[in-house]
């Protein structure tokens, strides 16, 4: 499919650029696709929409303060530096700017005293880099780093915790799973008391969820690899809740990608750590999830074209508009749709 059949035109000023004032005080659009219905609620109100029984999968993971900028000698600006992927023993992948001044050899010191040499430079632009004298160079961000908040939120009022999901536990994320941000632990609360199911996977948000779509065509976009994991209690609770006829809640566009690509042809969730680039657009067959929880996504970005399989292109372009028009938030700090 063409990508430009995945743009629309967002006045800027309904990019949210800071939280709501309480996680659960966002706004919920909720489009039934059976009965072809629109409603316009509060999120709390997604404690009333799902059923006692069903699954909700969250994904748990935990953003890194991924951003850092170098040390340079006076008179030069700082350069920066996005941690992509941990490569293990004191070696990284990143994203760079500029470029020019990260070729192979070339070293860069930043905060702690840690220098960081480029020992590669990889076909898509991303630089593997070795911290000197230093094993755990997630360490480095985690002391040094800032939030990599995306670069359309230019407002830096928000606690960084705010962009932290309140399930987040394990470390490994680059950017936040933003449709988990409206949960707050009272709802969690409020949902198992209701007796809603709530399952935990992991995928740690890279390159695979936020890089453009730039290619012309999505068949000629490739998706960066991101790591997941599946555990055998949630495949144990995904194959009960469909086996007494319940359905699949996924938060989230990440824990969707984990879901249906963990999925065996026994209709089974595979279980441990694994890797996956799929890129889901119209004409996907969903297999393991029935139901989705998700923010205002970007123009032309795959995000929205996982959500456009969920309901076709047509009619997300459509709630959209309607949601344009009636004023909602977009992007991460924005309100939230639910597909069901």
């Amino acid at each position: 499919m063409k990508t430009s059949l995945f743009d629309f035109e967002l006045p800027s000023e309904l990019i949210a650029q800071t939280p709501a004032p309480e996680r659960t005080a966002s706004r919920l659009l909720v489009y039934d696709r059976s009965a072809e219905t629109v409603d316009h609620l509060s999120f709390r109100d997604i404690l009333n929409l799902i059923p006692p029984g069903d699954l909700l999968v969250v994904n748990r993971s935990r953003v890194i303060p991924a951003r850092l900028f170098t040390c340079p000698p006076p008179g030069t600006k700082p350069a920066e530096i996005l941690l992509v992927r941990d490569l293990g023993d004191g070696r990284c992948e990143a994203m760079v700017r500029p470029g020019r001044r990260f070729k192979v050899g070339a070293c860069h010191a930043v905060p702690g005293g840690v220098t960081m040499t480029v020992e590669d430079v990889l076909e898509s632009g991303l630089r593997v880099l070795r911290a000197g004298h230093c094993r755990d160079v997630v360490a480095v961000f985690r002391e040094h780093g800032e939030m990599p908040l995306p670069p359309y939120i230019t407002s830096r009022d928000s606690a960084p915790e705010r962009y932290q999901t309140v399930f987040a536990t394990e470390e490994g994320s680059i950017a936040a799973p933003t449709a988990g941000l409206h949960f707050d632990a009272r709802l969690m609360d409020d949902l198992r008391a209701r007796g809603v199911l709530i399952g935990e996977t992991v995928l740690h948000v890279g390159l695979g969820t936020f890089k453009p779509v730039e290619a012309d065509d999505t068949d000629q976009h490739v998706m960066h690899s991101e790591r997941y994991y599946i555990s055998p209690g949630l495949s144990e609770l995904h194959a009960s809740v469909r086996a007494s006829g319940g359905s699949v809640w996924a938060c989230g566009t990440t824990s969707v990608r984990s879901l249906e690509s963990a999925m065996g042809d026994d209709g089974r969730l595979r279980t441990g750590p694994q890797e996956t680039a799929c890129f889901i657009t119209p004409g996907y067959t969903f297999k393991a999830v029935d139901h989705l929880i998700t923010n205002f996504h970007l123009p032309r970005s795959s995000l929205i074209m996982l959500v456009a399989a969920f309901c076709g292109r047509e009619r997300i372009l459509d709630l959209y508009r309607d949601a344009i028009a009636r004023r909602y938030r977009f992007f991460s700090f924005g309100d939230a749709m639910a597909i069901i």
